[in-house]
């Protein structure tokens, strides 16, 4: 099951993964409080050189395709992660979470997509080995997913639905106390709406990683290279989603990019045995792709300011 790399690997990765938790935690954002923008951009920047880092050793141990295959999975991963975040803004408005919860709130976000990412990267790598044809079914799930991304409502209806259902299952209380999960009214034990949130917060990203896990996969199935990259791409989410939350609402044409991504790595799996894209020129596309929807929503965006008529 871990033959894409030796033993002292993984647990070399595991050991740094939980090193940078518990640096970021410990140190970073001991006092988990409001994040700023330049303090957001600074970790993001520094959660990227990590991964990039990183994606040396796998190039210089295991060669340039291998490394091109870690640096795609990655592009695409933190790609669509920002999908997730144009979800966060509205998990965190519909429980009304204050901006110095939301980094704990994130925090136990992040715990929770890193062990459901693995067990969906395992899980998936091992039926495509085993079940050739399952590509196709990828593929077609990717397609679909385009197609909501470009096409669905923006709205925070299945966030609405997972926490009215929670609220009827679970002991809630109404109002948030501090930064505290739980707390207690007339003597009984209660959720806050901060711990709701996580859950809706894990819900949601489950949801998500049905789709980008999917589109990794048309990459490389090889699980090390799988996990990492992914793993990276999760672990700067949280720094990211401060840092770029401001602009999130003027990125107006980046679905328009995520649905293409997307479209591209379906069809890549559906036509691969009739004809194999080369990874390097994968990663072109993605990385083009999000510069022009960027560029576009702002050049637009800006020309709304200046000629509001």
């Amino acid at each position: 099951m871990l033959a894409n790399a030796e033993l002292w690997e993984w647990i070399f990765v595991f050991a740094m993964f939980l090193g940078l938790i518990a640096l970021d935690v410990g140190v970073i954002n001991r006092k988990g409080k409001h994040i700023t923008t330049r303090s957001a951009l600074k970790q993001t920047a520094g959660w990227i050189t990590i991964a990039f880092l990183f994606g040396i050793y796998i190039w210089q141990t295991r060669g340039q395709q291998t490394g091109m295959e870690y640096y795609a999975s990655y592009v695409i991963e933190e790609a669509l992660s920002v999908d997730n975040m144009f979800v966060f803004l509205l998990i965190f408005s519909l429980f009304a979470i204050p901006d110095d919860y939301q980094h704990k709130a994130l925090f136990y976000g992040v715990i929770g997509a890193i062990f459901f990412r693995f067990v969906f990267i395992f899980a998936g790598a091992e039926l495509l080995d085993r079940f050739h044809i399952l590509m196709y079914f990828f593929g077609a799930l990717l397609i679909i997913a385009a197609f909501r991304t470009v096409f669905g409502k923006d709205s925070d209806g299945s966030g609405s639905k997972m926490a009215n259902w929670l609220s009827r299952h679970m002991s809630c209380c109404p109002e948030l106390d501090g930064d505290k999960f739980f707390t207690h009214r007339d003597g009984v034990r209660m959720a806050t709406p901060l711990f709701i949130c996580v859950i809706v917060l894990e819900l949601s990203d489950i949801m998500f990683a049905l789709d980008s896990i999917p589109a990794i996969l048309s990459i490389t199935t090889d699980k090390f290279i799988l996990f990492t990259s992914n793993i990276f791409a999760v672990l700067g989410l949280r720094s990211l989603y401060f840092a770029v939350r401001g602009a999130l609402n003027h990125l107006r044409y980046l679905k328009y990019g995520l649905g293409a991504i997307l479209t591209f790595v379906g069809v890549k799996m559906i036509i691969g045995d009739l004809y194999e894209f080369d990874v390097f020129y994968s990663l072109l596309f993605v990385l083009g792709v999000l510069l022009l929807t960027i560029v576009v929503s702002v050049a637009v965006e800006r020309r709304a300011v200046k000629n509001p008529d």
